[in-house]
């Protein structure tokens, strides 16, 4: 297997494959080569290129910061939080390229959560922001699907931890093929349409700050993944519905939204 530190191209992970392989990738076009074969993405049988633990950090662009208004302010809190705040995608979120994202019938409509996951390469602990990118492999899409709920310090565990609630690839791009993380268009799509535009350049904690700041607590490891957050607004979508996230120069990751039951053990083709 390919050291997370040493990726050249991109890392991907098809049906059937060991372990995931480094392979040429073409984000804007959305094909892989394999062997002599450039081949669309949307071809291809992918499972989640990433095998670690998933943070996502809440309330990191300034949008949805400031869209709470005066909240903010109010008990128990009574202040903007002064430190990342975390929560987990545990391994039951995460779901690969081009898989269905399950609609439980007591949310019919999901929070298409579009975000940069920052890939760790190098154990992590206390490291300053200036040297925090040095620890990065590399960077992939993500979508944080959530059923809207109110909550915004404690996120609810019932909303955002569901079964396939973490799409997540196609791929992991090398660190050394993204020039600038802190300035990449963020997109969402639904059936075709933009429905969201956002940029990592706002960002409150920006990348190597957010790493810094996170490993003063706790260690990352390689294969974990850092969601950088959520930009406001986040649009909703239901069954039957296809959504796409883009992050430029990283990829574009697509999933149709289908109905739990149809997945459960059991249900009818």
């Amino acid at each position: 297997m390919t050291p997370l530190s040493a990726i050249a191209d991109a890392l991907v992970r098809l049906r059937g494959m060991p372990q995931p392989a480094d392979v040429p990738v073409d984000p804007a076009a959305g094909t892989v080569v394999l062997g002599a074969r450039r081949v669309a993405a949307g071809a291809l049988d992918w499972e989640p290129p990433v095998a670690g633990t998933v943070y996502g950090a809440l309330l990191n662009f300034r949008g949805a910061l400031a869209a709470l208004g005066d909240a903010v302010h109010a008990p128990p809190y009574k202040a903007p939080p002064r430190a990342p705040v975390l929560y987990i995608k545990p391994a039951n979120t995460l779901t690969a390229h081009g898989a269905p994202i399950p609609v439980p019938e007591d949310a019919p409509e999901l929070e298409m959560g579009a975000t940069l996951g920052v890939v760790i390469g190098r154990t992590a602990c206390r490291v300053e922001a200036r040297e925090a990118l040095a620890h990065v492999a590399g960077y992939t899409v993500a979508n944080d699907v959530s059923v809207p709920h109110a909550d915004y310090y404690r996120p609810s565990v019932p909303s955002k931890c569901r079964d396939g609630f973490c799409p997540i690839g196609p791929w992991v791009v090398a660190a050394s093929r993204v020039a600038d993380p802190g300035a990449l268009a963020i997109r969402v799509y639904v059936d075709g349409e933009l429905r969201q535009a956002n940029t990592t350049a706002n960002l409150i904690r920006p990348i190597a700050r957010l790493i810094a700041d996170v490993t003063e607590f706790m260690t990352l490891s390689p294969g974990d993944v850092l969601l950088v957050g959520v930009p406001e607004g986040a649009p909703r979508a239901r069954a039957g519905q296809r959504v796409a996230v883009e992050v430029e120069g990283v990829g574009r990751l697509e999933n149709p939204l289908v109905p739990e039951r149809e997945l459960l053990p059991g249900a009818r083709a």
